[in-house]
């Protein structure tokens, strides 16, 4: 059998690869990508615990030789040990912690180091700006050298090109759907046709305000229990004949479920005249280098970036707009645009300095003034960026790409005791192990009863652990019409779908999340799949169970 890990350089072609070579070639790396996507799953599953479950949470194999079997199955997982030298020198917070962070979607700019230098400036802030989008797209306005270097630094990062797009800073992801949403022209485009398997906040806004506006808002579903898109009756919406199209929303990526979707469906929308507009927010962080925007050119694009890995989760998003889309945008009165300027540094002093406050506050004053005018004549410095440009593309995906199907099978092999019908503590929903299933995951634990464990009381469980997990809602999930009577019935004998409850009319499930950024290790995952494995034991779940109902609230205080 050949080695997957030669998968991992280049058995997995770009757009623009499948798009400009000759036919023949385009066949041999389509034949080649399919060998060593199967080559890498074959491995996969039958390296990691071959015929073998366990049932006891004391039973699994140590952190040594989980690591040990885990370097046998992807000996080139150790060619990425740069990322742990820059972990280990520039987040050495996450050490000292002890603390395992599951729960990021994004990219950070700045490390901890970074942060602490007294030679760098700390960090930035972000202030309102009144104005409407569209007469900040057309007009632009003043802005700092430090946002202007920080907009052309973050879209080098991400290869777009400032002449083809505008970039506006907003409060966070939210603030950027819901922008698009109030200048969106629903009124002679009506539709808003969107493909997510799971619940948004982000997306919520945008659907409220799209709504308001005179919006026809359609969903596309995803065939249980894999979550894949229902291709027919996507494409069936995306085509069919009507006057005025509309907007067409798409992540490349759940970031929730971790499964990946098509780059075509962009293409099948714009044909048929949708304006597009992408969701990279799941996306790895170079992931843009091979996604050939100048190809799918979409009309819209947003993302998110967050300061400090682990330790400071604010930041901002972007909004990048076509500039052959800005015309046809509308005014509107909404918010959300920032501005990003130095963050204050005020001085300290101490209890014995001399001097009036009046006079301290004029050296304050001065030093702040001297350290902006310092930021704003050098390049912005983000150390998170430079780092993952510096390890590349097929470094940082490789990399999560090992951990992610470590842990997915992993996970399967954690089975209750004594049971005849095998019943398995975790169900993972969305893909399972895949060579390019993303770094996310969605999944429940279920007691020895077949009981579902609330996904908010293990995430209270494993922060004590010191483990950060996120809680989420499945849904737009579509069921053959047996399965689906079976809900609607309450039939017991669909176990799986009875678990599932209505949400403003839509049937779906809570679950709980985790996402690896490019900066998680092997003792990461080993830790969350140990801490899940203590759900075996009846004791552990009951115990808990009863402190969280004791306690009469829905948290558990620590």
């Amino acid at each position: 059998m050949d080695s997957p890990e030669l998968c991992l350089r280049g058995c997995y072609p770009t757009p623009a690869l499948r798009t400009s070579e000759p036919e023949h070639i385009i066949a041999k790396m389509k034949t080649t990508s399919s060998a060593c996507r199967h080559n890498f799953k074959t491995t996969t599953t039958t390296s990691f615990f071959p015929n073998t479950q366990f049932t006891n949470h004391e039973s699994i194999p140590s952190l040594q030789e989980s690591f040990a079997e885990f370097i046998r199955a992807y000996p080139k997982y150790l060619e990425t040990s740069r990322i742990d030298k820059i972990r280990a020198r520039d987040y050495y917070h996450l050490s000292l912690s002890n603390h395992v962070c599951l729960d990021y979607i994004g990219i950070g700019l700045l490390s901890q180091s970074q942060i602490k230098s007294a030679n760098n400036f700390p960090s930035f802030d972000t202030t309102f700006k009144p104005v409407d989008l569209k007469a900040q797209l057309l007009n632009g306005g003043e802005e700092s050298k430090l946002e202007s270097a920080t907009k052309k630094r973050i879209m080098d990062f991400l290869n777009i090109s400032q002449n083809d797009y505008s970039l506006v800073f907003t409060t966070n992801r939210s603030s950027a759907f819901k922008l698009v949403a109030e200048s969106y022209p629903f009124k002679c485009n009506r539709e808003l046709l969107t493909v997510y398997d799971h619940e948004s906040e982000a997306l919520d806004a945008m659907i409220d305000t799209s709504e308001k506006r005179g919006a026809r808002v359609m969903a596309a579903e995803f065939k249980w229990p894999r979550l894949r898109v229902h291709s027919a009756k996507l494409r069936k919406t995306i085509v069919r004949k009507t006057k005025n199209r509309g907007l067409f929303v798409f992540p490349l990526r759940s970031r929730m479920s971790g499964a990946g979707y098509s780059y075509q469906w962009m293409t099948l929308a714009q044909q048929h005249g949708w304006h597009v507009l992408l969701d990279a927010c799941a996306l790895g962080p170079k992931d843009m280098d091979s996604f050939a925007l100048s190809l799918f050119r979409p009309d819209f694009l947003i993302c998110s970036f967050y300061k400090v890995f682990g330790e400071n989760p604010t930041g901002f998003g972007c909004l990048f707009v076509k500039k052959s889309t800005t015309p046809i945008l509308e005014a509107s009165s909404g918010s959300g645009i920032v501005s990003i300027k130095p963050a204050k540094n005020l001085l300290r002093f101490h209890e014995d300095s001399s001097g009036t406050d009046n006079e301290l506050q004029q050296i304050v004053i001065k030093e702040e003034n001297k350290k902006s005018e310092e930021i704003e004549r050098s390049n912005i410095e983000c150390n998170g960026l430079d780092q993952v440009d510096t390890l590349g593309l097929m470094l940082v995906n490789s990399r999560g790409r090992y951990l992610i199907n470590w842990l997915v099978t992993a996970m399967m092999k954690l089975h209750h005791p004594n049971r005849l019908d095998n019943c398995a503590l975790v169900t993972i929903y969305g893909p399972k192990v895949k060579f390019d299933r993303g770094s996310a995951m969605a999944f429940n634990i279920y007691d020895w009863k077949g009981e579902k464990v609330e996904p908010a009381l293990v995430q209270k469980l494993a922060d004590r652990n010191n483990i950060s997990l996120g809680v989420g809602f499945l849904h737009n999930i579509w069921f053959p019409e047996e399965e689906k009577k079976g809900i609607l019935e309450g039939n017991m004998k669909c176990k799986e779908m009875g678990r599932f409850r209505n949400r403003k009319g839509d049937y779906g499930i809570t679950v709980v999340t985790i996402a690896l950024t490019f900066l998680a290790d092997f003792e990461d995952v080993y830790r969350l799949w140990a801490f899940v494995a203590q759900f075996l034991d009846a004791d552990f779940v009951e115990k808990e169970r009863w402190r969280y109902t004791s306690l009469n609230q829905k948290t558990v205080e620590v």
